[in-house]
C-alpha cells in the first residue's frame, strides 16, 4: 500500500495493530478521523488516554473497573456465595448480557497454554484460592471457553479446588468445542449458565 504522507502511514500502521483490523480498514478509520471536527478527534483521543491512565482492576475479581472494587463485587443484590470463573472481561460482559447469572466473578486473565508459555502462575489462580479460603463460597462455576486451553484450565482448577467444601460446576456444553464465550449468542450462553452441571475429575 502506497502512502502520500508519512504521518498517514504511521497512523494506519498503529490502527492496523489492533486485533481484527487490517490495512484497508485501518486506512478507512484514519481517513474518517481526518474528516471529523477537531473537537471530536480530541474527545476520541482523550477518552483513550483517560482509559489507559485511570482504568483499574478490581482487587477482588480482577475485572476492569473505575474504582478499587468493581460495581458487581460491591452490589448487595449479587450472590456473593457463588463465583463464576472466566478468562477475561469480555466473558464477564457476555454473561452479564444474558441476565441469567446473579453471582460474582473471578477473572483469570487468560488460560493455561503451554504452547504459548502461559502457566498457572501467570493467571489469577492463587487469588481465587485465597477467595475460597477467606470467604463463605458455596459454588464455583468454571465458565471457560470450550477449547483445549479452556479444558486444561478447568482440569487444573478442579484439582486445585478439591480441598475446599464447594460445589464445582461447569457451564453446559450447548457451546461447540472450539467456541469462545464472547462469540456465543446470549440465549445459548444464558442456557449454559442456567443448566450448569457438576464437574467431575476423571482419574
Amino acid at each position: 500500500m502506497q502512502f502520500s504522507s508519512r504521518l498517514l502511514e504511521q497512523a494506519v500502521d498503529e490502527f492496523g495493530r489492533l486485533p481484527g483490523v487490517g490495512k484497508k480498514t485501518a486506512l478507512r478509520l484514519v481517513l474518517h478521523l481526518l474528516k471529523q471536527p477537531d473537537a471530536d478527534v480530541s474527545r476520541f483521543t482523550g477518552s483513550i488516554n483517560l482509559l489507559k491512565e485511570n482504568i483499574r482492576y478490581c482487587k477482588n475479581c480482577f475485572n476492569i473497573a473505575d474504582q478499587d472494587v468493581c460495581e458487581i463485587c460491591v452490589s448487595p443484590k449479587r450472590d456473593h456465595e457463588t463465583i463464576c470463573v472466566v478468562e477475561d472481561t469480555r466473558d464477564v460482559m457476555a454473561i452479564e448480557n444474558t441476565n441469567q447469572y446473579q453471582g460474582v466473578y473471578h477473572v483469570l486473565g487468560g488460560l493455561i497454554s503451554p504452547m504459548d508459555g502461559v502457566g498457572p502462575s501467570d493467571l489469577k489462580i492463587e487469588a481465587l484460592v485465597d477467595r475460597l479460603r477467606n470467604g463463605n463460597i458455596k459454588e464455583v462455576i468454571l465458565a471457560l471457553s470450550a477449547t483445549m486451553e479452556g479444558d486444561t484450565t478447568i482440569f487444573y482448577l478442579s484439582r486445585k479446588l478439591k480441598e475446599f467444601d464447594v460445589q464445582v460446576s461447569t457451564i453446559a456444553r450447548g457451546i461447540a468445542f472450539g467456541g469462545e464465550l464472547e462469540y456465543v449468542d446470549e440465549l445459548t450462553l444464558g442456557r449454559s449458565i442456567a443448566t450448569r452441571v457438576p464437574y467431575e475429575v476423571k482419574g
